[in-house]
């Protein structure tokens, strides 16, 4: 079947181990799109990060962003927007967490951390988008796109999630989420990558079955489900693995191995 949309996570899909997109790849994507197909990019980190790898493709189409807490059309606009509200950010910001879990907030178009972390730079030299260090307290009465958590304290993590989760009215009005192994993100109930792709699927009239799409977070896995067909990167989340267990392996994001299933596909 000849697919007519792509779908693509960026970290650990998309994006090498140096954190870019090579050469080989966006060759191969550009191909693509002149064909006639939609690519679209459908990541955790922010619209103004994202943005530039969208540009570097010369991809006409969506930017899915926040795990779907923002949607920006071709010519940038913002078409759909899932905020957590000001009395759940205060909550949340609430949550005691211990000293080696460092604390995001996405918010409009800004990215706020707590302290600087020089690693953060690394993952952002191609967009050169960085972190606002503010004290939380300040953020208390914004709406915000989501929330992170982020340690390699792994055991924390999940106990953080676990406390998380035992909140009733967290669990009802949100969703609670790994993008990585050691990174915890929650954003309001609405906001997913499967909910994100099946508007902008309806909007282009593309049926699901249409299209495939390539992800390794727990936070791809709806996004996985809801299209024709799930591509799952060999360097994965092992729950995520699991958790689909009849969906496609293939290599891993610093092998190329979307860029060779595409070209492969594609022909």
């Amino acid at each position: 079947m000849k697919y007519k949309a792509v779908i693509s996570d960026l970290d650990g899909t998309l994006l090498n181990g140096e954190h870019k997109i090579s050469e080989y790849t966006k060759n191969v994507i550009k191909k693509i799109i002149g064909q006639g197909v939609k690519f679209i990019i459908a990541t955790g980190r922010h619209h103004t990060d994202a943005l530039c790898f969208k540009n570097q493709l010369g991809a006409d189409s969506y930017l899915v962003s926040a795990n779907g807490s923002k949607v920006h059309d071709n010519e940038n606009h913002e078409i759909i927007v899932h905020n957590i509200p000001k009395d759940l950010t205060e909550k949340l910001l609430n949550v005691k967490v211990s000293s080696d879990i460092i604390r995001g907030v996405y918010a409009g178009d800004n990215w706020f951390t707590e302290i600087h972390v020089s690693e953060f730079d690394e993952y952002h030299v191609e967009s050169g988008f960085k972190p606002k260090v503010v004290d939380f307290e300040k953020l208390k009465g914004q709406e915000i796109s989501k929330i992170f958590f982020i340690s390699e304290n792994i055991k924390g993590l999940e106990e953080l999630e676990k406390e998380l989760r035992a909140n009733q009215e967290f669990v009802e009005k949100l969703d609670i989420t790994a993008s990585l192994d050691n990174c915890l993100e929650v954003m309001i109930k609405e906001a997913t990558k499967g909910n994100a792709v099946i508007e902008i699927l309806e909007k282009e009239g593309i049926l699901p079955e249409e299209a495939i799409a390539f992800g390794d977070g727990l936070n791809d896995k709806e996004m996985l489900q809801v299209v024709g067909k799930g591509v799952i990167m060999g360097n994965a989340s092992e729950k995520l693995k699991a958790l689909l267990p009849d969906y496609e392996v293939i290599g891993t994001s610093s092998e190329d191995a979307e860029g060779h299933y595409l070209e492969k596909l594609f022909k």
